[in-house]
């Protein structure tokens, strides 16, 4: 299939987490066809993802929760894209009704990737979900793999922009944060709740480290307010609070500053990987292999002995069994900081 000198539209409209881990594909895809017109469609509140990204050309966002959450709402989007030329070639990346609905509206003379079995009839080619074998992000360049296609990559990747830079600036300058000083960041929060490690192990950990003179900063979005607030209250030691302070685009740039990102298995940790920040990752029912940082530049403590890749998230909750992000200890969790921070040159 040549994908060179032709109008390209990937649809993918999934989380925050999985919309990071296609950079690669996108970045892979450039390299095979540098002189064709790339065209990502967006749920409309990541846009910021590929906001300033070099390798597409065109961004399409798609209000998914609110004009466009209908069929009449997506035809628009079809119909607004394909208003701007016909469309040679679509990438669909994910197999639920709504891409594959959309993907199919684009009236492609070739469509491809994955998709939901209702719309497989129409595609070109199918191109399978390898969940068992290759991390998420791989999982993706795949679908150019089986296309027939040899794929390099850079890891993830987030643009940041100048404005996006200086106002994460001028919002760590007012808290007092030095160009010296050594920047701990702690992403707390996660959609699951069983992903999450206990918030006063956390405020714990922040305080050590607050007590050899490290810098500390919470982010998080609104919903995670509440939670980092209590463990704000249960420290002793003063710390920054981002949380609900940035914009996705914002969030990229303020986690950049940061010399050690410790987190639990959320959207947000992709982004600190997207910016090269050494990670300290949390992991309880995903598996790490498939779901883990993207990066060399992480360590990564597992709640779990065991992954049957056979079984998702969603079972393994179900089971019974799970014991919790509890059995990572403390000190576990500062000895990963503190490994990170070797690497780094920092003690």
């Amino acid at each position: 299939m040549e994908l060179d000198g032709k109008r390209i539209v990937v649809t993918f409209l999934m989380h925050l987490g999985d919309v990071v881990l296609t950079t690669p594909f996108i970045h892979a895809l450039r390299k095979l066809a540098p002189h064709s017109h790339i065209t990502y469609v967006i749920d409309k509140k990541l846009a910021d993802v590929y906001r300033h990204n070099p390798y597409i050309d065109a961004l399409v966002e798609v209000d998914k929760k609110g004009v466009h959450n209908s069929i009449g709402g997506l035809n628009q989007i079809a119909k607004e894209i394909r208003s701007q030329g016909s469309v040679d070639v679509v990438i669909n990346l994910h197999p639920n009704e709504r891409t594959s609905y959309l993907a199919w509206k684009l009236k492609a003379k070739v469509t491809t990737g994955m998709s939901h079995f209702l719309f497989r009839p129409f595609m070109t080619k199918v191109t399978r979900l390898n969940r068992k074998t290759v991390h998420a992000a791989q999982m993706y360049m795949n679908v150019l793999e089986q296309l027939g296609y040899v794929i390099e990559h850079e890891g993830l990747e987030i643009f940041t922009s100048p404005e996006w830079d200086e106002k994460v600036q001028a919002f760590y300058a007012s808290h007092g944060v030095m160009e010296t000083d050594c920047l701990i960041g702690f992403n707390i929060g996660s959609a699951v709740p069983e992903k999450r490690w206990p918030k006063e192990r956390f405020a714990h950990i922040a305080d050590t480290l607050a007590k050899e003179g490290y810098k500390i900063v919470f982010f998080g979005g609104p919903m995670d307010e509440e939670m980092v607030q209590d463990v704000l209250d249960t420290m002793t030691e003063p710390a920054i609070k981002g949380t609900g302070q940035f914009s996705i685009g914002e969030l990229a740039s303020a986690m950049k500053r940061c010399d050690c990102l410790v987190t639990n298995d959320s959207g947000p940790m992709h982004v600190g990987v997207s910016q090269g920040v050494p990670i300290v990752a949390l992991y309880g029912p995903s598996n790490p292999a498939l779901y883990g940082p993207f990066t060399e530049k992480a360590v990564v403590l597992e709640s779990m002995e065991h992954y049957d890749v056979n079984k998702n998230m969603k079972q393994v909750l179900k089971e019974g069994n799970y014991k919790g992000l509890s059995v990572i200890s403390e000190e576990s969790v500062l000895a990963g900081i503190r490994t990170m921070l070797e690497r780094k040159g920092m003690k």
